[in-house]
């Protein structure tokens, strides 16, 4: 027996990649990485660290699958319990994200990022789980944000180790 799914609208498509596409802006009002910056005179970072130009080039894709995602999802029907949930869910591992972003660059918390990361990586595998249940394709759609992630959080309890 095959599903039927339904295929999100062009308006949820780009409203759900505005959402992420603003949560972005929200972290990047903070993230300062340029010469003279905090994180580039003051932190040692390991020699495996990507080149800082790679960063906004990655998110950039992340944030347009994870709106692609959440859409897919949320075409499914808003009026279904499973659906509201997993879109809370989202929401709260979208924060999360943004969160870190203050965290790390903002406040220059390191450790307190360090411990965060884990929690925002802990609630895109709930994402990913719930979207899963509803929408393969959108749980599947977050795999390079969970790798990402997880790379990134080895990368920031490294960056705590050395400072």
């Amino acid at each position: 027996m095959t599903t039927a799914y339904r295929t999100p609208s062009f308006l949820l498509l780009i409203g759900t990649v505005v959402l992420c596409f603003f949560a972005a802006g929200l972290g990047s009002l903070v993230t300062v990485t340029g010469t003279g910056s905090w994180f580039m005179t003051e932190l040692i970072k390991p020699e495996w660290q990507p080149p800082d130009y790679l960063f906004g080039p990655v998110w950039t894709i992340l944030y347009l699958l994870m709106g692609i995602a959440l859409a897919f999802v949320l075409a499914q029907g808003t009026d279904r319990r499973d659906v509201r949930i997993a879109a809370g869910v989202f929401l709260v591992q979208l924060v999360l994200n943004v969160l870190w972003s203050y965290l790390f660059f903002g406040w220059e918390m390191i450790g307190a990022a360090a411990v965060e990361i884990v929690v925002l990586w802990v609630a895109i595998c709930a994402t990913m789980y719930l979207f899963y249940r509803i929408r393969p394709v959108a749980a599947y759609l977050l795999i390079p944000y969970l790798a990402w992630v997880t790379f990134a959080t080895v990368l920031t309890a490294t960056i705590w180790m050395l400072n």
